[in-house]
């Protein structure tokens, strides 16, 4: 918003350059100046709570190599099937897509390549917490909590899990270093009015086909869609497309008005994902879309795989 500086996330740590989630990841995005480092957040049988993107594990592990036999009749391995100390066993590697087996970024780390382990929760706020001590940083971290209607259906309360964690470590109020954020509407609800969170909670915002929150994302695209939920959270992530749809034929921004309805309820916008890798259509280079949203639209931070590149760019804007 108007007179803060933009904050860099780290999207899965700095995973342009090493695998999602991993510690690796993390301490690199923490070196190259990151303001804040996302968690994705999902369960294991034992309620042990691991840094990872999908309540799956065959797209970034070799689950099924050691664990042949252990999948669903969907064909997937599911977290929550596992111990930690079986998931331990399993070595993370670049994402795969799922029905194809292709890796879905052939030009980042080299699959197959060197070590990588699957953490806790807790082993990645040490690690945070740690550099911050060390390097007199306050770097925060910015965990979501995966599908938690999914877990409820599993018998979990994966919410109720992560605010321990969280509380043990330190984190209570707004005036700490980190945002919680969920897709699900209902459960960004009861964090804050059954669980008595009093984090900086933010929404994130899919779209209707995404097999993310309730499915139903479209009140969210409107300032009364956010004017009902502005009582419970601090702010929005939305995705790119939500709030710059392309170019018109005369090669103008067709920008929504999603930022400037967040911002009048007194929302921050931060929006996912910035790739340099994969840009959209209607830029040609990455300073181009930093630009168009930094100093444009006015976003007050955004996720991306590549946090060095977003830092060193904010830097030369002062």
């Amino acid at each position: 918003m108007e007179g803060t500086k933009p904050i860099v996330i780290a999207h899965r740590g700095a995973c342009g350059y090493a695998p999602e989630h991993t510690l690796v990841a993390k301490a690199l995005s923490y070196a190259m100046g990151a303001d804040f480092i996302e968690q994705d957040i999902v369960l294991t049988r034992d309620d042990q709570p691991i840094v990872l993107h999908d309540v799956h594990l065959d797209r970034v592990t070799d689950v099924a190599r050691l664990f042949p036999g252990r999948a669903r009749a969907d064909g997937r391995y599911y977290a929550i099937d596992f111990v930690f100390e079986e998931i331990r066993q399993l070595k993370v590697h670049e994402r795969v897509d799922w029905s194809s087996d292709k890796v879905v970024y052939p030009n980042r780390f080299p699959i197959g390549w060197s070590d990588f382990r699957v953490p806790t929760l807790a082993e990645e706020i040490e690690l945070i917490q740690g550099l911050n001590a060390s390097t007199g940083g306050n770097v925060g971290i910015y965990p979501e909590i995966k599908s938690p209607g999914w877990h409820h259906q599993e018998g979990k309360d994966i919410s109720r899990i992560v605010l321990q964690v969280l509380d043990h470590y330190g984190y209570h109020d707004k005036s700490d270093p980190i945002y919680l954020q969920c897709f699900e509407v209902d459960e960004t609800r009861r964090l804050r009015e059954q669980l008595g969170c009093q984090l900086r909670l933010i929404q994130l915002v899919g779209n209707n086909d995404w097999d993310e929150g309730s499915g139903k994302f479209a009140h969210m695209y409107t300032q009364e869609g956010f004017r009902k939920l502005a009582d419970v959270i601090d702010g929005i992530g939305p995705s790119l497309s939500q709030i710059i749809s392309g170019r018109s034929e005369d090669g103008e921004l067709l920008c929504s008005n999603l930022v400037r309805d967040a911002h009048d309820l007194g929302l921050v916008v931060h929006p996912y994902t910035l790739r340099s890798d994969d840009l959209p259509e209607y830029v040609s280079d990455f300073d181009q879309l930093l630009k168009i949203l930094f100093v444009h639209i006015g976003v007050d931070g955004a996720f991306t795989d590549f946090p060095d590149q977003t830092v060193v760019y904010l830097r030369n804007l002062t």
